[in-house]
């Protein structure tokens, strides 16, 4: 499937994403209720001055594994489009909106390592804004590279998004 709804978009950061995470935070909170243990914003909207895709990326940590197939449910029938456990990492993926715009939000068990690491990940580009920058950069080559190869984009990556969880892992476990 190709078309604009498909195309890699990279925008410049925009202020108002911290807001808008926070709103889909409260109708999240509402339709899954008691069963969710934290909501967290992930991704690169979540880190101030990157550029990124306009889709807020979410990670919804259900107080318990049990919990999953009944918050699934209640996922699908609130609209969302359901893509599974594509990774097979226990994170459920679903979405809203069409390719680089939208809400994506992710259902996980607690202690779920996938989890920790885009925590460890966004963390780190947090504190480090010139790694930020050069990861706005090579995000910016690889959406101009390709139009809808999102395989290519999402690939890519990855031997960044390697590389700064594992200095991020090494910097937590530095003695004082």
């Amino acid at each position: 499937m190709s078309g604009p709804e498909k195309s890699i978009v990279v925008v410049d950061y925009d202020p108002k994403w911290p807001e808008t995470f926070f709103h889909l935070k409260l109708r999240l909170e509402a339709l899954l209720g008691c069963t969710v243990q934290e909501i967290v914003h992930i991704g690169s909207t979540a880190i101030p001055g990157l550029c990124a895709k306009p889709k807020i990326d979410v990670d919804v940590v259900l107080g318990a594994e049990k919990h999953i197939p009944q918050a699934i449910d209640v996922m699908k029938a609130a609209g969302y489009n359901f893509h599974g456990n594509k990774y097979n990492d226990g994170m459920w993926a679903f979405t809203t909106g069409r390719g680089s715009r939208g809400e994506r939000v992710y259902l996980c068990a607690p202690e779920n390592a996938t989890h920790d690491k885009r925590l460890l990940f966004r963390d780190y580009l947090r504190a480090h804004p010139e790694e930020a920058r050069r990861y706005g950069l090579l995000k910016r080559k690889l959406a101009s590279e390709t139009l809808h190869d999102w395989d290519y984009y999402t690939g890519g990556k990855g031997a960044f998004v390697t590389e700064i969880i594992h200095r991020a892992m090494a910097e937590r476990v530095k003695p004082a």
